[in-house]
């Protein structure tokens, strides 16, 4: 893995700019942040007058008639403008919980958000996005590891992989959501501090747990960008030779 090279370059980054940033606690899919932030740089080049946009947006939000498309369009012009008014207009359209808007719209709320906070407090602010999401200062991360055995975890194996993990990563402020065993992965759901080398946290949890006898790999799955399913995980390992 070379997350601590990522990781490092990130923190950099954070202290240059004074370390002040907001995560997107969502779960979003990545092509659908790509999509919209696409739009915003495209818009920003052709863009309309903040009144014209405030004065149609919310009505045609809110009507059935106008396709999703448009919606979409005037979510993205609306999260360009740093006033109070479009982020009010944009927290209703996320209290509607629309299915087809919502996760689009928490992406506009969000940049919103960030360009109000940059004209108000007049300083840069950092917006953190991936797959996963976050909580606070924490992203949210999928990991996986494999037992070295051609059997299922026991009951013995399942215990110390959940105590040790527990320890190691509570020891970095970090936070697991969930462990799930089936067959012979294990995955887990974890918040984890952005300043946090994520590698250090998972290798130290595999050394623990191979004290009490060697039996998971060292390598293991890592990602921010969405839940994979047991074939995913399976083909990862595959792939490794393992």
């Amino acid at each position: 893995m070379k997350d601590d090279n990522i990781y490092q370059k990130l923190k950099d980054i954070l202290i240059e700019l004074g370390g002040d940033f907001s995560i997107l606690e969502e779960q979003i899919d990545v092509d659908l942040q790509v999509e919209f932030f696409e739009l915003v740089h495209e818009i920003a080049e052709n863009k309309r007058e903040n009144k014209e946009i405030l004065d149609e947006a919310y009505n045609r939000l809110i009507d059935p008639d106008v396709h999703t498309e448009e919606k979409k369009k005037l979510l993205a012009e609306l999260s360009t403008i740093d006033k109070p008014e479009s982020y009010r207009i944009i927290e209703k359209v996320v209290n509607d919980n629309d299915s087809e808007l919502y996760s689009w719209a928490m992406l506009a709320l969000q940049h919103c958000r960030i360009g109000l906070e940059t004209s108000l407090l007049d300083e840069n602010q950092i917006f953190i996005s991936t797959g996963l999401g976050g909580k606070g200062e924490k992203l949210r991360y999928f990991i996986a590891c494999k037992f070295k055995s051609d059997d299922s975890f026991s009951d013995t194996h399942k215990k110390i992989v959940q105590t040790e993990f527990e320890d190691v990563f509570e020891k970095h402020d970090c936070k697991i959501e969930k462990v799930t065993f089936v067959e012979k992965y294990v995955s887990v759901i974890a918040l984890i501090p952005i300043e946090v080398s994520v590698g250090n946290v998972i290798k130290s949890s595999i050394t623990e747990c191979n004290q009490y006898g060697d039996f998971l790999y060292q390598q293991y799955l890592i990602t921010n960008v969405k839940m994979l399913d047991y074939t995913e995980i399976k083909n990862f390992f595959k792939d490794k030779g393992l």
